[in-house]
């Protein structure tokens, strides 16, 4: 989202769990459109709230499984939070070779950057990826 829209809003990685590490598939997918994940790690809801984050600051939650959906909606209990759940492929376990996962990452980047562009509009920053040319 950052390479797509810059700065004009502040985003955050979560997780329903927290796995820290992020997928190396998803680094070297993400890498291939000019996106470095390699440094990036994700917390969970429970974490950010733990470590002192305000989760009322937060506009909208973007929910990519059913499980972050279920915690997001929970969450609207106590904060005023918009969620919307986009189904994404979930890539994780999929194909038998190296290429073969590979597809289904570049397949489940493919869709998130579709439906941010759908949901936010054409980047305002520099983005071409090279399946757009």
């Amino acid at each position: 989202m950052k390479k797509m829209y810059g700065t004009r809003c502040y985003i955050q990685s979560v997780g329903v769990k927290n796995d820290l590490e992020i997928d190396g598939f998803s680094i070297a997918v993400c890498a291939e459109i000019g996106v470095e994940l390699s440094r990036h790690r994700s917390r969970s809801f429970d974490e950010m709230e733990d470590w002192g984050d305000d989760l009322s600051s937060f506009d909208l939650v973007l929910a990519l499984s059913p499980a972050s959906q279920r915690r997001a909606l929970d969450l609207t209990q106590f904060y005023h939070l918009e969620v919307e759940y986009w189904p994404i492929l979930d890539p994780t376990g999929l194909g038998e070779t190296r290429e073969a996962r590979m597809v289904g990452y570049r397949q489940a980047r493919d869709q998130i950057i579709a439906r941010l562009k759908e949901r936010f509009g054409p980047p305002t920053e520099p983005f071409a990826p090279e399946e757009e040319g």
